[in-house]
């Protein structure tokens, strides 16, 4: 398995992976499948200051994973949302992990200090998932999202990456850094 940086041409192939997501459960609270074009739009637009990886195996993409702005004002650059999705025949056989260690190093590298995760309430195996990463349960908020008939909680976890004392450097985008996009 390669871990690998997103290209637009990966759009069709992890937009199959999330469709399952968007369509068959409340893990993404977005109700319709985006077209191949927004999609690949979201890849770019991410990729421009973030890392958006895929883990490929024999040119089969398996499942990916990115990091998006916390909120967009400065005071918030050290700080952001990371999400997985892995392809439904590919779940618990390490993927996730092998894209969240590469995730990580390279979010060091951008002097990120704060990892969030968004997690939808009774989604128990995210949620372990990222405990057993080191991410702690900060904040609960009830029947934030209405899809499939029910609403559903959403839960934040974060996790410090790294710190840094009084000397904070500033954040670097993701094609600042050298062998990077």
């Amino acid at each position: 398995m390669q871990i690998r940086f997103a290209t637009t041409a990966d759009a069709p192939a992890v937009l199959a992976i999330y469709s399952h997501y968007v369509l068959h459960t409340p893990i993404t609270f977005e109700t319709d499948i985006p077209t191949i074009e927004a999609f690949s739009e979201r890849i770019r637009s991410i990729s421009s200051r973030y890392p958006y990886l895929v883990a490929e195996e024999s040119g089969r993409i398996l499942g990916y994973a990115y990091a998006t702005a916390y909120k967009e004002r400065a005071a918030y650059d050290w700080t952001v949302e990371v999400t997985v999705y892995l392809d439904q025949s590919t779940q618990a056989k390490g993927i996730g992990t092998a894209l969240y260690d590469a995730l990580e190093k390279i979010l060091k590298e951008q002097h990120i200090v704060n990892l969030t995760a968004c997690i939808t309430g009774g989604n128990q195996q995210s949620e372990g998932f990222h405990h057993k990463r080191g991410y702690q349960r900060v904040a609960d908020f009830k029947k934030v999202g209405y899809k499939f008939g029910q609403w559903h909680d959403v839960i934040w976890m974060q996790k410090e990456l790294q710190t840094f004392n009084d000397d904070v450097p500033p954040f670097r985008p993701i094609t600042e850094l050298s062998g990077h996009p």
